[in-house]
């Protein structure tokens, strides 16, 4: 058994949600510095500019993202990506982004299936929803 597969443990992220960015260095200090993202990789071209960086949720999950340039590929123009992030506390996350002047686009509220969520905007543009809402259990195997 891996330390993934320990109880208790967050298992390492294998659906990784990928997005362009017009300043991958601002953007991986917004969502380090404010968010609470952990970086775990930035990979750079000769020039200095991150061509592949990768940040986990640490409660779990995590993004991929690149600095929009020339002859890369851009699956995702920069400034159009959306994510859901489950977090326990959204309100302490939200008053926390607020104070620092994040671009709150939805105060925090209710769901209707029992979720407390709020969304911001990043300084690209995209779009970020935290909430308690982890998704529906999973259905047995087999």
């Amino acid at each position: 058994m891996s330390t993934e597969d320990e109880p208790g443990t967050t298992p390492a992220p294998q659906v990784w949600p990928t997005f362009t960015a017009k300043d991958a260095d601002a953007l991986i200090r917004f969502l380090v510095d404010q968010v609470g993202f952990e970086e775990t990789a930035a990979y750079r071209g000769d020039d200095g500019v991150v061509h592949h960086a990768e940040l986990v949720w640490p409660e779990g999950g995590g993004v991929m993202f690149g600095q929009e340039r020339p002859g890369a590929s851009h699956v995702t123009p920069a400034g159009s990506f959306s994510a859901y992030v489950v977090t326990a506390t959204p309100d302490a996350l939200h008053d926390k982004l607020a104070a620092a002047g994040a671009d709150i686009v939805t105060a925090p509220f209710d769901t209707d299936y029992g979720s407390r969520d709020f969304a911001l905007r990043d300084p690209e543009g995209n779009h970020w929803y935290f909430g308690t809402y982890p998704g529906a259990p999973r259905r047995g195997h087999g």
